[in-house]
């Protein structure tokens, strides 16, 4: 056996893992494509506690060089390699990465992320990044007093839609059915807010503006109209990719293919599989759940380890 504990992820539930795990001299190998997590590609990361500004790229080579700090007798680092699957052998497991290289474990730890779906419109992909952008947390308030658009219709669009009228100027919720997923009663609180007006089956066309955005084309899906808004920046929440496939046909996933997690503990279906950031089933998706969430699971993996022995 090669390991006690194999790592999928470099992002920040993956790293804090690592740290963690080589502190505890736990023999580790660590495994990602890249370090960073979805935040790399964000300009200003405003709520990374303990750094009030910093790009995503720099916040990928702080994680990095943290973990590398503890790179050593404890913890190896395999970079720039995926892995391809996951199998269960007798009383451990064999992790097959995209190099070609199968290596062994008594556990694992999932923090392989998830991606955001993209919005599927002209000049979307041009302008991300500059007024369009698929986290509210990080850039929000960087539209304060600004006309805004948030297109989505589940929880994390409402969810959005609440902390942005706080400090927007308008909020326009687009949906492209005419029926939300979210929950009722959110719902119903967020239709009270005079600075909120939501439109429903609508598709978005076009994202407009030069350097920057300055509206979006909406086609009415009941009429056929077409509608210009003028507004200044566009937040997208229509839902987020699981990076877990590899995992599906061996842990409990749910139906959108996030794994499945005891929230005490970050466990999973499967003895000696633990799951940590936005991979998982949990209801709020941030840097620092996802680094919190990791630290949690590290320790009740130590703890189950070593019972082991």
């Amino acid at each position: 056996m090669n390991y006690e504990l194999i790592i999928i992820g470099g992002g920040p539930a993956g790293c804090s893992a690592g740290v963690y795990a080589a502190r505890k001299q736990l023999k580790t190998l660590l495994v990602t494509s890249e370090f960073g997590g979805q935040s790399i590609v964000s300009e200003d990361i405003q709520n990374w506690i303990g750094t009030p500004h910093i790009s995503g790229a720099d916040l990928a080579k702080s994680l990095k060089a943290h973990v590398e700090a503890y790179k050593g007798s404890y913890l190896e680092i395999k970079e720039g390699v995926y892995v391809q699957a996951v199998s269960k052998k007798d009383d451990y497991f064999e992790v097959s990465l995209s190099s070609g290289e199968t290596f062994s474990a008594k556990s694992v730890l999932v923090t392989a992320g998830s991606s955001r779906r993209k919005l599927e419109a002209i000049g979307a992909d041009r302008l991300e990044h500059k007024g369009l952008t698929y986290c509210a947390s990080c850039d929000g308030p960087l539209f304060s007093d600004m006309d805004v658009a948030v297109i989505g219709g589940g929880n994390a669009a409402f969810e959005t839609v609440a902390q942005l009228s706080a400090y927007c100027k308008t909020v326009t919720l687009i949906h492209r059915n005419e029926t939300f997923k979210a929950d009722e009663i959110t719902v119903e609180k967020i239709k009270q807010d005079p600075k909120v007006r939501i439109i429903t089956n609508a598709e978005t066309l076009e994202v407009l503006g030069e350097s920057f955005v300055s509206g979006i084309r909406i086609k009415h899906k009941d009429t056929g109209e077409e509608e210009t808004l003028n507004i200044s920046g566009v937040f997208i929440e229509i839902g987020q990719i699981s990076n877990g496939g590899f995992m599906k046909d061996l842990v409990e996933v749910d139906n959108t293919g996030k794994i499945v997690i005891d929230p005490w503990t970050q466990r999973t279906s499967v003895e000696g599989i633990w799951a940590a950031g936005d991979i998982t089933n949990i209801r709020y998706h941030q840097n620092n759940i996802a680094s919190g969430d990791a630290v949690k699971a590290i320790e009740d993996a130590y703890l189950w380890i070593k019972h082991r022995k």
